[in-house]
């Protein structure tokens, strides 16, 4: 993004001259100033064209002094323009007065990041002023302009080896090997039994050992065919999260309102069915249980939109205000096929092309919040006519991008919505793309009076049955 200079603008000549000065007449200045600024960030033009010079210098390995650089900059017929040989003469007589280039590299940057700031207040301010159709998809660029200003000023375009392995840029701020210590002595004490999550648990036990958690950044798909159970199951680890790990979290529901999710999240935090919570037909001890429930839900930081019809440009300025309101953890959306594009067409090739740009846009919003986020979605309806009925990639619905941006897909399946004989009160979330990780089958029960999922215990271990008789042939269906 060029930059056109502002009166009374950031700047600051003298931290410019310094640079430049060090650039001149030191090779370690050169490769540091070369390194950490862009001509961008110079806010005169001589000192721009200079460090120009003075940069490709860099990038071509080619000495770069006095003598060089002006014999560069007449070649360029640039010379002139910056004040001629005694102009950079001056500046080299400015290096001699500091050995602190770094810091005067920051000086720089800073000054640039505010007047990058400026003049995208006045782009903005622009845009507004001609009342744009779609206003909140103008607001999404805004934050997005404002949101690559933060990003390129918070970081740099490479990360040295040593930095990461000394913890100065790692995730946790702590040495290597310091962190690999934690881990040992964390082993000997729990042994394997005590999993590492890298990512946040959901307690669901054998998903979180299979894919080590929700990654930050990660973008989580969970499909599966209508009334299979994934609007409760993305509930049940929202529960889990909020209630019993005591961190914020938030959910875009395009389907159902706040107020049916709510009713849902009672049933399963009080074990009350459904049908008795909605009759009122509740016994004194199960009335205590929803009470204490309700009082138990209301100390969680649980933020729900459930406004229909949303376009993706809705979403991402929505994430971005919730995140900086309510600091949420993890995002769930309810459901992917309910999301509108930012065109207003949607139909046959338009519509898949629209799938693929929502779903590359949910990608970039996980990494934006640095969260993850669980996108539920439909599968197709060949789900139906196979035997088994085992979900597969090509049944994601409309686009096959979604297998592509997605770092981890989920597919829940439960026998007995086809057959009430088949694994009754049982369910298999299979993990069938896992970036980050293994892939497989987790069994969970399903208890469907509650809409509640949970670990599944498996059948109990009995005696050895005695000769003669048998051994309950259901036995392995039922849910402990």
């Amino acid at each position: 993004m060029s930059v056109s200079p502002l009166h009374n603008a950031p700047q600051s000549k003298e931290s410019e001259m310094m640079v430049l000065g060090c650039m001149l007449s030191n090779v370690n200045a050169l490769n540091i100033g070369a390194d950490s600024l862009n001509p961008l960030d110079f806010y005169f033009p001589e000192h721009r064209m200079i460090f120009e010079i003075l940069q490709s210098a860099y990038r071509q390995d080619k000495p770069s002094d006095l003598l060089l650089t002006s014999e560069e900059l007449k070649r360029q017929d640039k010379l002139q323009a910056i004040g001629g040989i005694a102009y950079l003469n001056t500046l080299i007589g400015y290096a001699g007065t500091s050995a602190y280039i770094e810091e005067y590299c920051e000086v720089i940057k800073s000054k640039a990041v505010l007047r990058r700031m400026i003049s995208t207040c006045k782009e903005i301010e622009k845009v507004a002023l001609e009342e744009p159709d779609d206003v909140y998809v103008s607001l999404d660029e805004a934050q997005a302009k404002f949101f690559a200003i933060s990003q390129t000023a918070a970081s740099t375009t490479w990360q040295h080896i040593k930095d990461i392995l000394s913890g100065n840029k790692s995730v946790l701020k702590i040495p290597f090997l310091k962190e690999l210590q934690e881990k040992q002595e964390k082993f000997k004490i729990h042994g394997k039994e005590e999993l590492a999550l890298e990512g946040l648990p959901s307690l669901f036990l054998d998903l979180d050992k299979l894919i080590g958690g929700l990654g930050k950044s990660n973008l989580f798909i969970l499909a599966a065919r209508p009334a299979m159970g994934k609007t409760a199951l993305a509930l049940n680890i929202a529960e889990n999260i909020c209630f019993k790990l005591n961190l914020p979290v938030g959910i875009f529901s395009l389907e159902m309102t706040a107020d049916q999710l709510v009713h849902r999240l009672i049933c399963s935090q009080s074990e009350i069915e459904s049908a008795k919570i909605k009759q009122g037909s509740l016994t004194g001890h199960e009335y205590q249980k929803v009470v204490g429930a309700v009082h138990q839900m209301q100390k969680g930081q649980m933020v729900i939109d459930d406004h229909p019809g949303l376009k993706i440009s809705d979403i991402r300025v929505r994430a971005r205000r919730m995140k900086e309101a309510h600091k949420i953890e993890i995002l769930i959306i309810d459901y992917l096929q309910l999301i509108s594009g930012t065109t207003s067409k949607s139909s046959g090739d338009n519509r898949q092309n629209e799938i693929s740009e929502i779903s590359r846009l949910l990608k970039t919003l996980a990494r934006e919040l640095d969260i993850p986020i669980i996108c539920l979605s439909q599968l197709s309806r060949k789900v139906e006519e196979r035997p088994g009925h085992r979900p597969m990639m090509s049944d994601l619905r409309e686009s096959g991008s979604i297998e592509q941006d997605a770092d981890c897909v989920m597919f829940l399946l439960r026998r007995e919505y086809y057959d009430p004989y088949d694994k009754p009160g049982q369910a298999e979330l299979i993990v069938a793309k896992n970036r980050h990780g293994g892939v497989g089958t987790v069994n969970l029960t399903f208890r469907k009076e509650i809409t509640q999922f949970a670990n599944y215990v498996g059948p109990a271990i009995t005696d050895t049955p005695t000769k003669g008789s048998k051994p309950d042939p259901f036995s392995a269906f039922s849910p402990r």
